[in-house]
């Protein structure tokens, strides 16, 4: 397996399908376009390939705030559906730890929808920890 940035060559649409597979609600030219927005302010791009495929994909920025300090914030995290419960995930969670580290980064932090049961169980399994409520307000 081998972490690899997304750049546009000829595993990028790949790499959509597999994130499609989290943010559902995005055909793949509208998320291209959203990606590349969000590059803009530093989103970035990696996915865990091998000779099976793309196995995994994570979005994910960095920043300061007071609160944190220096961190890397992992927006989307998703193994494709057909390499689940084969420590892909793992695998791309501890290479977006040790990235942090490399950036000199204090935390790593991620929000996951209240209904991911089965996210949330493994995020405790990999050492995080559950600090905070996160509120959100849709302005119409």
């Amino acid at each position: 397996m081998e972490v690899k940035f997304l750049q546009l060559n000829n595993e990028y649409p790949a790499v959509l399908e597999v994130l499609r597979q989290l943010r559902s609600n995005y055909d793949v030219s509208v998320l291209a376009e959203q990606i590349e927005r969000q590059k803009a302010s530093g989103y970035q791009i990696v996915y865990v390939t091998s000779a099976q495929g793309i196995l995994a994909v994570a979005g994910f920025n960095t920043g300061e705030k007071l609160a944190w300090g220096k961190y890397l914030y992992i927006d989307e995290l998703v193994t494709n559906h057909h390499f689940r419960s084969q420590g892909v995930g793992k695998f791309l969670l501890d290479w977006l730890k040790s990235y942090a580290k490399q950036l000199n980064c204090d935390q790593v932090h991620l929000d996951s929808g209240v209904q991911r049961f089965a996210a949330h169980k493994f995020y405790l399994r990999e050492d995080f920890n559950i600090v905070s409520h996160h509120f959100s307000y849709h302005l119409d």
